[in-house]
C-alpha cells in the first residue's frame, strides 16, 4: 500500500470536480484529483462500439433494481460522453415541492440567484446558443413535425465549438475534432497549468478520520483493460475532499465509509432522481414525411438517420409552463442514440407488448434508417434508494468494462408514472399526426428504467431529515467533506442537467475555499476563467463574498 499526502483530494473529473479542481488549485492549494476511468485524449476516441475502445472504456453502466444507470468513466467524466445539450433549468424547478411535500431547494438558490453561475459556466467552457443553420436534417424533421402539430421547437444551447465539428456524430464517445467543448478542452487544462494533480484509474473505496482533524482516502489502482482487476491499494491524506464520483458512485462511497467515518446523514443514498427520463422511438412513414411536412434531400429521400450528424439539436419546451400542475412538465428533445441499448431496447410501436424481441422486432430493425428518437425529460419523485454497497466500487462488475450491477433500487411512484405517461402521449400526438410515423416507448422489461443524468443521490437543502447536504454542499456532520456533482442536485430538473451541476459547482467554490483556509491551507478564490475572461469573475464577486462568509 502507498501512502501520500495533498490538501484538497477529489475524487472523480467530470463537472463536479473539474470546476473545484481548477479553482482551488489557481487559488494555491496542492490539489489531487483521482479518477476511476482512464485518461483518453481527442486521438484516442475510436469510430466504433467494440470491446476495448474507447466507447466501453469511458462509459460505466451499472443495473439497478427497477433503474440502470450510463455515466461517464474517463478523465472529464460526463463531459466526455455527453451530447453538450447545455440549456439552463427553468425557474419552477427551485419551487417544486417533490416527494416531501414542500420546497426541496435550499431557500437561499433560486433560478434568480443561480443566474450568475450560469454565466461563469457559459464564459468558461464556453456555452452558445445554436441557429436553425447548426441543426441536423433530425432536428430539423423534429422541429417541423412540432410545427405541424401547432407546438413550437427550438435549437437547443450547446457546449460545441461548429466551426470544428464533422457532423460525425461520434460525440457521445468523446471528440476526436475537440468541437464538443468537454472538461478536457477547459477546465481541466488549466487546473494542470495551476499545479493539480489527476490520477487515472484510481478508484475510491472509502474515506476516514485522521487525528488532526483531516480525512484518509484508500483507493485501489484499476486495471486499464479489465475493471475488475484492482492491482495495488493506497492512501492520500487530505484536510479537504470534495466527493463529485457521481450520483451513482458518490453514496456508495459515503456507504462504505459510515463505519470509520460515523453515521452518515438520513439523505445519503436516498432521494434519487433519474431526471423523469424516458425515450420513444418513431419509425417514420418516408412517403409521409414527404407528403405532410415537404421535406425530402437533394437524391429524393425524405429521411434517414445515419452516423452523420449531431446528438440533440433541437427541443420542444411547451410543457415547462410553471402554471401547469407538477408533475405534468417536461421537455421533449430529438436524439440520435447509438446502436446497442438503442437497438435493443425499442419496442415495435402498435406491437403486442413486450416486443422489443422476435419477428416484429426484426422486420423494424430492417428499417433503422427511419428511426427518430425522442428524449423525454419529466418531473419524477426521487424515489431510487441505494442498498448496502458492493465490496469495492460502485458495482460488481459483470464484465472487463463498461456493465456492472448496482445496488440502486428504483420503484416508480404514480406521480412519475403519469409524467411519462403524459410525455409518451403528446409525443406520440405529435409524431403520430396525419400518419407521419408509429411510436412506442422503449421498453423498461430489459433494464428497467433507465438515465444517462442520476440526480439527487446526496441533495443539498434546508432540511436535515431530506438533505445530506447544507446548501453550501458541506456533508452534514461531516465538516471538511464537500459534495459538488449532480447527486447534490435535489431533484429532477426537466432538461438535460449538465449546465446547472456545473453552476452549482461553481457557486460551491467560494465556500470550499473558505473552509480549506479555516484547515490551515493557503488558498485564495478569484481566478478568472480558464481563458483568462473576468466577465464572469465579475458577475460573482459580491455572491463569491457572501457564501465564503466573509
Amino acid at each position: 500500500m502507498t501512502s501520500d499526502k495533498t490538501e484538497v483530494l477529489i475524487v472523480g473529473s467530470g463537472f463536479g470536480g473539474a470546476i473545484a479542481a481548477y479553482h482551488l488549485a489557481a487559488g494555491g492549494a496542492k490539489v489531487t484529483v483521482l479518477e476511476r476511468g482512464p485518461w483518453l485524449e481527442s486521438k484516442d476516441f475510436d469510430h466504433d462500439f467494440l470491446l476495448g475502445s474507447s466507447y466501453t472504456r469511458a462509459f460505466d453502466f451499472v443495473v439497478g433494481d427497477g433503474m440502470s444507470v450510463l455515466g461517464g468513466n474517463c478523465v472529464g467524466g460526463g463531459s466526455v460522453v455527453y451530447f453538450a445539450a447545455m440549456p439552463r433549468a427553468p425557474k419552477f424547478v427551485f419551487e417544486r415541492h417533490g416527494s416531501i411535500g414542500r420546497r426541496m431547494w435550499p431557500a437561499e438558490i433560486s433560478r434568480d440567484t443561480l443566474e450568475p453561475w450560469y454565466d461563469r459556466v457559459s464564459e468558461s467552457i464556453p456555452v452558445s446558443q445554436q441557429d436553425w443553420n447548426d441543426v441536423t436534417y433530425s432536428g430539423g424533421l423534429w422541429a417541423a413535425a412540432c410545427h405541424h402539430s401547432g407546438r413550437t421547437a427550438n435549437p437547443t444551447p450547446v457546449a460545441i465549438d461548429n466551426a470544428k465539428c464533422t457532423n460525425c456524430n461520434w460525440m457521445m464517445g468523446g471528440c476526436r475534432f475537440d468541437a464538443k467543448r468537454s472538461l478536457l478542452t477547459n477546465y481541466l487544462p488549466a487546473a494542470l497549468a495551476h499545479g493539480a494533480t489527476i490520477r487515472p484509474l484510481h478508484e475510491v473505496q472509502k474515506i476516514e478520520r485522521t487525528p488532526d482533524g483531516g480525512y484518509r482516502v484508500h483507493y485501489n489502482i484499476v486495471d486499464e483493460v479489465d475493471y475488475r482487476v484492482h492491482s495495488e491499494s493506497g492512501v492520500i491524506e487530505a484536510k479537504i475532499v470534495i466527493l463529485a464520483a457521481g450520483a451513482g458512485a458518490t453514496p456508495v462511497i459515503l456507504q462504505r465509509s459510515e463505519e470509520s467515518l460515523g453515521k452518515m446523514p438520513h439523505g445519503v443514498g436516498r432521494y434519487f432522481s433519474g431526471n423523469g427520463e424516458r425515450l420513444n422511438t418513431a419509425i417514420l412513414n418516408e412517403d409521409k414525411v414527404r407528403e405532410v411536412l415537404g421535406l425530402s434531400r437533394e437524391d429524393g429521400l425524405a429521411y434517414e438517420a445515419n452516423q452523420i450528424g449531431k446528438g440533440p439539436t433541437v427541443a420542444c419546451w411547451d410543457r415547462l409552463d410553471e402554471n401547469l400542475p407538477e408533475y405534468s412538465r417536461y421537455s421533449m428533445e430529438q436524439l440520435y442514440f447509438p446502436p446497442g441499448l438503442g437497438t435493443i431496447l425499442a419496442q415495435v410501436p402498435g406491437g403486442d407488448s413486450p416486443t422489443w424481441f422476435g419477428k416484429e422486432k426484426k422486420e423494424i430493425l430492417k428499417r433503422w434508417k427511419s428511426w427518430l428518437t425522442i428524449f423525454l425529460m419529466t418531473e419524477d419523485d426521487n424515489e431510487g434508494v441505494f442498498g448496502p454497497p458492493p465490496p469495492t466500487g460502485n458495482a460488481f462488475r459483470v464484465s472487463q468494462q463498461m456493465l456492472g450491477r448496482g445496488a440502486l433500487k428504483y420503484d416508480p411512484t404514480p406521480n412519475t408514472l403519469s409524467g411519462w405517461a403524459q410525455a409518451d402521449a403528446e409525443v406520440k400526438e405529435i409524431m403520430e399526426k396525419d400518419g407521419l410515423a408509429k411510436i412506442a416507448p422503449w421498453t423498461n422489461d430489459v433494464v428497467g428504467a433507465y438515465t444517462v443524468h442520476p440526480l439527487a443521490s446526496c441533495r443539498i437543502g434546508d432540511d436535515a431529515a431530506t438533505s445530506a447536504l447544507h446548501p453550501n454542499h458541506e456533508l452534514r456532520d461531516h465538516p471538511g467533506i464537500f459534495v459538488t456533482d449532480g447527486s447534490a442536485v435535489p431533484g429532477a430538473l426537466t432538461v438535460n442537467p449538465a449546465m446547472t451541476i456545473a453552476a452549482l459547482a461553481e457557486r460551491a467554490v467560494p465556500g470550499i475555499v473558505k473552509a480549506a483556509q479555516n484547515r490551515g491551507i493557503d488558498v485564495k478564490y478569484g481566478a478568472p476563467s480558464p481563458d483568462g475572461a473576468i466577465n464572469g469573475r465579475r458577475g460573482v464577486t459580491k455572491l463569491a463574498l457572501s457564501l465564503a462568509g466573509d
